[in-house]
């Protein structure tokens, strides 16, 4: 079985390879926060909740994920490396395999550096 960690590893190379960024969010004072925000080009934001496959959310995190829903955000649950890949179609960026050396990003177009220059 896959761990959480793998299927987070694969949500951030995805979201680096179609040139977003992939920050981990920490909101001190507000238990059950999404662990990611992905910024995508154009302006797009998606709240992203991992989970290894089989696991569900808690419920302070379903709470949380509605919050950010009511209040027009998108706001998912990923829980499996297939499960990113969806996403990252649904999105419309998806483009390859991230894990695969020559479909990952050019790590000279940003990541999540922002003192590198962007593609």
């Amino acid at each position: 079985m896959i761990r959480e960690k793998e299927v987070e590893q694969r949500l951030i190379a995805a979201v680096r390879k179609s040139g977003g960024l992939c920050l981990k969010f920490v909101s001190p004072g507000w238990s059950g926060a999404p662990d990611r925000i992905c910024l995508f080009p154009g302006g797009r934001v998606l709240f992203v909740e991992v989970k290894r496959p089989g696991n569900k959310p808690r419920a302070l995190q379903m709470r949380r994920k509605e919050q950010l829903e009511r209040r027009g955000f998108d706001s998912v649950v990923v829980d499996s490396k297939e499960a990113v890949d969806d996403l990252m179609r649904s999105v419309g960026v998806w483009g390859g395999d991230p894990l695969r050396k020559e479909d990952r990003a050019d790590p000279s177009c940003g990541g999540d550096n922002e003192e590198t220059p962007s593609c």
